[in-house]
């Protein structure tokens, strides 16, 4: 059996990415090159890692259990790399942070700014995902750190408290809602919506709240961060729920009117997970310091 770092690092950027096309671009690799490292790697032991459909690829019950031994693999060199970074100058650390929308757009920015500027040897992989999958990355070994919804199953892992995140309802002024009691979120689903992207973290959560609700969002719109959203519903263009966070950050030009949702699912509290904090290698431990501080 021969395989090398880069060989385990393009497998792993397949499985994530469902096709072999994408991990290769991941990997800075060619196709053909990809290909011929894939190929070279299920013939040393005579078995297939990979199952070839229309749609992608999808691991074979030995590339699950290859991956799961890459992902070992790959953090111990990390961890190696990173034990001897103190003597040998210019080597590079880098922590692999997974996170929803509001930890990335309304929290991090200062805080990892400030960090990397603390820590020059230290690069921060981040990644914004829905909480579900942060979960489950974190449980196979992918990440380092995860900042999640307090909404999933953490089981597995250990948390810590990192922000209160509650929802707000936001609309213009003039909006048929606007002049009642506070809506719940099945009352908006009639109305149009201004949404985030639709591959954000955010985006898929309330999607999810909608379909439990036995309706569908009416986007009309979409933007790519929560600045834009604001911005088009301050003008007229629909409804939009937003964090908090993202209101009390942003002086308007003009009024705009915003409602706490009552719903449980809207009363969300951020958290840090990892499967062992202590288990950490020191500079993800030293970003973990840097998140829980207020």
């Amino acid at each position: 059996m021969h395989f090398d770092l880069t060989d385990l690092r393009l497998y792993l950027h397949i499985l994530d990415t469902g096709n072999i096309t994408a991990g290769a671009a991941r990997s800075h690799l060619s196709l053909a090159a990809a290909s011929a490292r894939i190929r070279a790697m299920e013939a040393s032991l005579g078995t297939d890692f990979l199952q070839r459909g229309r749609r992608g690829v999808t691991p074979t019950p030995a590339g699950k259990a290859l991956a799961q031994h890459a992902r070992g693999l790959l953090q111990q060199a990390e961890s190696m790399q990173q034990d001897l970074a103190e003597y040998a100058k210019g080597v590079k650390g880098q922590v692999r942070l997974l996170c929803n929308t509001t930890a990335i757009t309304e929290y991090l920015p200062e805080l990892l700014g400030d960090f990397l500027r603390e820590h020059p040897n230290l690069d921060i992989d981040l990644q914004e995902l829905p909480s579900t999958r942060i979960t489950h990355a974190l449980r196979q070994g992918a990440a380092d750190l995860g900042i999640v919804s307090d909404a999933v199953d953490a089981q597995g892992l250990q948390t810590l408290p990192f922000r209160d995140d509650p929802l707000v309802l936001i609309m213009p002024p003039g909006h048929p809602l606007a002049a009642g009691k506070p809506p719940g979120f099945s009352d908006t689903l009639q109305h149009d919506y201004v949404g985030l992207a639709a591959n954000s973290a955010l985006a898929v959560y309330l999607e999810e709240q909608a379909l439990h609700a036995g309706m569908r969002m009416q986007i009309r719109i979409r933007a790519e961060g929560f600045d834009g959203v604001i911005r088009m519903v301050a003008r007229g263009a629909g409804l939009a729920i937003v964090p908090r966070a993202a209101i009390q950050r942003r002086a308007l030009d003009q009024p705009l009117k915003s409602f706490a949702l009552k719903e449980d699912w809207a009363q969300r509290k951020l958290l840090l997970c990892a499967r062992s904090f202590t288990g950490l290698p020191g500079y993800a431990r030293a970003l973990l310091e840097a998140l829980r501080t207020e």
